[in-house]
């Protein structure tokens, strides 16, 4: 006999809302997937994943993240078919013209690491005019991941050390942070990676040293309020150590 699948509201309301994760981090995984056991063409499961991008960035900004940031296009993904890379970039500046509004409503702040500038102009302009039209906003940051890939932004970060003559002696872990894109922003404390696939992909590597790792089955365009809740349950449910023993964790 099969368990019974807990209710949203049931859920709900086992969430301490008193420990929520403040930086959510998810590997959004199996648009292609979800798409290919429909018979129908990739794009179709990316359109589905955008879906869920807005039903995600919603519950977040109900729960009260602070932060969420979607692996939403690495630099691995530039080596996929030119046709499926045009939709992407087509969509996200879409996305972004259809969601801007909504954003501003929502109180939501708009921002994105990675190396923007090799995306089309057009979606760059759309990139510029979210991030302007959201500034002000405090509710939370919604942060996308873009032509990103975590050991190139760290070659960045050394890079830009060099370039501001930064002394080697005085070089902390917040120093270095500090030239890392995510500059300004805490650490995940959860990360999501969907699909069943369980490595983390270049994604978020300095910045994912004590993160809670949580792996799904479910593709992404499948992601739904209650994969999410399930997510947060587990991760409240742990115990986070960051390298200290349980007589240390005790005393403090």
């Amino acid at each position: 006999m099969k368990s019974k699948v807990p209710a949203l509201e049931e859920l709900s309301a086992r969430v301490d809302m008193n420990s929520l994760p403040k930086h959510l981090a998810i590997i959004m995984d199996g648009n292609g997937r979800w798409a290919l056991r429909r018979g129908l063409p990739r794009v179709a499961g990316h359109k589905k994943g955008v879906d869920t991008v807005r039903r995600v960035t919603e519950q977040c900004r109900r729960l009260g993240i602070s932060v969420l940031t979607l692996y939403a296009f690495s630099d691995e993904n530039w080596r996929r078919p030119k046709q499926e890379v045009g939709f992407l970039m087509n969509m996200l500046g879409t996305f972004l013209k259809a969601e801007i509004a909504t954003m501003k409503t929502n109180d939501i702040k708009f921002r994105t690491i990675g190396r923007t500038e090799r995306l089309p102009a057009s979606a760059q302009a759309w990139i510029e005019k979210a991030v302007s039209e959201t500034a002000g906003n405090a509710g939370m940051i919604l942060n996308l991941a873009l032509s990103y890939g975590g050991r190139g932004e760290i070659l960045e970060a050394v890079r830009r050390i060099r370039s501001a003559n930064a002394s080697a002696a005085g070089l902390t872990e917040d120093v270095f942070s500090s030239y890392l894109d995510t500059a300004g922003l805490p650490d995940p404390d959860l990360i999501i990676r969907t699909s069943g696939e369980k490595r983390i992909s270049n994604f978020l590597l300095w910045q994912a040293a004590y993160a809670e790792l949580y792996f799904t089955d479910t593709l992404w365009p499948d992601f739904d309020e209650k994969d999410l809740l399930t997510a947060i349950l587990d991760y409240q449910g742990r115990q986070r150590r960051f390298g200290l023993t349980q007589e240390q964790l005790v005393q403090k």
